[in-house]
C-alpha cells in the first residue's frame, strides 16, 4: 500500500518526473493525460511549463525543439488515442460503473462543452484540466469526422505545448533564479486548475438541477 502511495506522488510530482524520468516519463504522462479515461488526474500544463523551465536551465539535458516535438506528438497521439476509444468503446464506457478513476460526471461535462463550442472544444480543452482528457474521447463518442478531429487535434496541441513549453523555456533561459520558485509555480498552476475544476463542476451541478 505504501509502494502505490509513493507511486502517486512521484506521479504528481512534476519537478521529481522531470528530474528522475526525463523525456520519456515527460512524454508518457503527456500521451495518458490526453486520452485515456484514467490518466485525468494527471499533472498536465505545469508539468509542459517546468518542462520548458528545466530545459531553459540546462537541468533538462534535452534540445528545446527536440522537447517541442516530442510533447506534441505525445499530446496528439494521446488524443487520437482517446479519440479511437470513444468511437470504438464511447457507449461501453459510458455505462461504465463509476469508481476511482472513473466518474461519469466528467463525461457529461465533456459533453455540454461540445453542445457549446462544438469542434472549438478540441482546442478549448487543451487547458482545461479534466475536459482535456475526455474531449477526445467524447470526439469519438460522438463520431466526429476524422478529417476534422485532426486538423483542431493538431491545432490545440500545438497552441497547448508552444505556448506552455516554449513560455517556460523563456523564463528559465532569460530568468535562471526561477528555479527558487518552482514550488510556487507549481502552487500558482494547481490554483488555476482547481478554479477551473471548481466553475466547471458547479457550472454543470447547476445546469442539471435546471435540467431537472
Amino acid at each position: 500500500m505504501e509502494q502505490i502511495a509513493d507511486f502517486f506522488q512521484y506521479i504528481m510530482n512534476s519537478e521529481e518526473i522531470i528530474q528522475t524520468g526525463g523525456l520519456i516519463a515527460i512524454v508518457l504522462i503527456v500521451y495518458i493525460e490526453n486520452g485515456l479515461f484514467f490518466g485525468f488526474f494527471l499533472p498536465g500544463d505545469y508539468l509542459l511549463f517546468l518542462s520548458g523551465v528545466f530545459c531553459g536551465l540546462g537541468l533538462l539535458k534535452v534540445n528545446i525543439y527536440l522537447l517541442l516535438i516530442a510533447i506534441f506528438a505525445a499530446a496528439v497521439a494521446g488524443s487520437f488515442t482517446g479519440y479511437v476509444s470513444g468511437y470504438f468503446f464511447g457507449e461501453a464506457l459510458e455505462n461504465k460503473k463509476e469508481n476511482l478513476f472513473f466518474k461519469k460526471k466528467h463525461i457529461k461535462r465533456t459533453k455540454r462543452y461540445f453542445e457549446k463550442y462544438g469542434s472549438r472544444t478540441l482546442i478549448i480543452a487543451r487547458f482545461l484540466p479534466v475536459i482535456r482528457t475526455f474531449a477526445p474521447i467524447m470526439a469519438g463518442l460522438v463520431k466526429m469526422k476524422l478529417v476534422n478531429f485532426t486538423i483542431y487535434n493538431v491545432a490545440g496541441g500545438a497552441i497547448w505545448v508552444g505556448i506552455l513549453v516554449l513560455g517556460g523555456f523563456y523564463f528559465g533561459d532569460r530568468f535562471p533564479w526561477i528555479i527558487d520558485y518552482v514550488h510556487w509555480i507549481i502552487i500558482f498552476f494547481l490554483a488555476i486548475t482547481s478554479v477551473t475544476v471548481l466553475r466547471g463542476y458547479f457550472s454543470a451541478k447547476a445546469e442539471m438541477e435546471k435540467e431537472d
